[in-house]
């Protein structure tokens, strides 16, 4: 069978309807129709044709959100070279080792880099490839790459140290495409506010690519602001119907003084991921009339679950991630890799043409990730219902035993999110004599609040078994997180 080439979506909508609006940069108030759009991503081929990039090297972007961004991927992807975005909100050292572990050939960067380019790699400012952009021919066009060789690296966020360069495909781009937009039924009149970080897969991909592929439109803000991402949920005129966000976000937006929910009359469904979400707050924002749609992804996988739209279903499950996207297929399996029986705790194990093929320069951490017969093993636990509802109890690596009984602390979590005076909470499994491990929980607190262990603890008593509250309580001033808003416990478990 031939291989399967590069889908190009914007191509096929410059043709069919030219004139649609495909993006809008806010910040400069830039707008392309899918023919503009189309016409400068083969412009900016051009460009790196120009600076000597080619199929297979790698073009990296240490750049705030823009729609530059968008059309630099674009081009990159029809060239065959492979796209890395870095964290810019990194150390300088972090920066430079992820760049010297992807080798780039081209640096796209904001002003005022402070990283040196690798060896070998050209630098050139987001202004000056802007103004080339504008500048040049469109490149020919010559036939699109083989869907299955590497179009992106997307660093992982770093919960456990040092970060990972996971390879996305066009076939795994597109079938993530495929499953978001079911779930979050994206279409053909789909408005996405995309504040996420593109150097993120919800930025780059899963904001991008399902209302790209619809023939909608995406709105590129610069970034998260409480306020100014409220007015613009509000606005008529924007007209957004799909905002996604991690649950630190959407309480920011609630406590901010310009949150009318009342006015996001366009809004389908705000939706979440990244983070547990209280069922406390999933149920307060279907109070507001916004359906929360939580979910469930990873850099390696893209949208794996998610729920429905409908607020009476929500609201039934609240709590759980939802059932798989279509094109994915998941088990739940014990330590053995059978399948556990529904209500059961097991490892979550994903196939399917999402499926990352491996890690950048990672042979042996790729094989690692991999059963004996193919299936990815995410290190994320969790049970369905009867009903096929997935829903998260917590990483693998972050259970820990206490006298014996397994503890997951997400669950734990959830029972002091509860509590009116806790605002945010991590726990993690420390060495004790008697138990082996007991769980020592770090929290952040409402403004005005006075930490209470014995409150807390009584507190959580009431909702989970003994074996399970915390035996030690710390107030902290805020929680060590990742550009995606996922706590990084490998820096509590440092602290002494």
């Amino acid at each position: 069978m031939p291989a399967w080439t590069t889908p190009d979506p914007i191509a096929l909508h410059a043709r069919a309807q030219p004139d649609r609006l495909a993006c809008v940069d806010l910040a400069s108030g830039r707008r392309w129709t899918y023919a503009a759009l189309d016409d400068a991503i083969q412009r900016a081929v051009a460009v790196l044709e120009n600076h000597g990039v080619g199929q297979g090297q790698r073009v990296a972007a240490l750049a705030r959100n823009s729609a530059d961004l968008v059309i630099l991927q674009q081009a990159a992807m029809r060239l065959g070279a492979v796209f890395v975005p870095v964290n810019w909100r990194l150390a300088a050292p972090e920066r430079q080792a992820i760049l010297a572990d992807c080798d780039p050939a081209l640096l796209v960067h904001d002003t005022g880099l402070d990283v040196a380019p690798p060896t070998g790699c050209a630098p050139l400012d987001v202004a000056r490839f802007q103004a080339a952009v504008e500048e040049a021919e469109p490149a020919p066009r010559r036939p699109l790459p083989e869907a299955d060789r590497p179009s992106i690296i997307l660093y992982t966020s770093g919960t456990s140290g040092q970060p990972k360069g996971v390879i996305v495909t066009e076939a795994n781009a597109f079938a993530t495409a495929v499953n978001f937009g079911v779930i979050g039924r994206v279409g053909h009149d789909s408005v996405v506010l995309c504040d996420a970080p593109m150097f993120h897969v919800i930025g780059l991909i899963t904001n991008l690519r399902p209302v790209l592929l619809k023939g909608g439109t995406v709105l590129v803000s610069s970034g998260f602001e409480p306020g100014v991402t409220n007015g613009r949920l509000a606005d008529s005129a924007l007209g957004v119907t799909h905002y996604f966000c991690v649950p630190q976000m959407a309480r920011m937006l609630r406590e901010h003084a310009g949150f009318e929910p009342a006015r996001w009359t366009s809004l389908v469904a705000l939706f979440t991921g990244g983070a547990p979400n209280p069922a406390a707050d999933i149920t307060w924002w279907l109070k507001q009339g916004v359906p929360m749609v939580d979910g469930f992804g990873m850099t390696e996988a893209g949208t794996v679950l998610g729920m429905p739209l409908e607020a009476e279903r929500i609201a039934a499950k609240a709590g759980s991630a939802g059932l798989p996207a279509p094109m994915v297929s998941l088990r739940i399996v014990d330590d053995a890799g059978n399948e556990v029986a529904p209500g059961e705790a097991g490892e979550i194990w994903l196939a399917g043409p999402n499926i990352t093929p491996g890690y950048w320069n990672r042979p042996e951490e790729t094989a690692r990730a991999f059963s004996a017969g193919g299936w990815f093993r995410t290190g994320d636990m969790a049970k369905r219902d009867e009903d096929g509802f997935v829903t998260l109890v917590d990483r693998r690596k972050d259970m820990f035993i206490s006298g014996g009984e397994n503890v997951f602390p997400a669950e734990v979590e959830m029972a002091l999110l509860a509590h009116t005076d806790v605002a945010e909470v991590a726990v993690i499994g420390v060495a004790d004599e008697r138990w082996g491990e007991v769980g020592r929980a770090f929290v952040v607190l409402k403004p005005g609040r006075m930490l209470d262990p014995a409150t807390l603890a009584s507190h959580c008593a009431a909702r989970i078994a003994r074996y399970k509250v915390p035996k030690e309580f710390l107030a902290v001033e805020a929680l060590p997180r990742t550009a995606s808003g996922k706590i990084q416990k490998h820096l509590l478990r440092a602290l002494k």
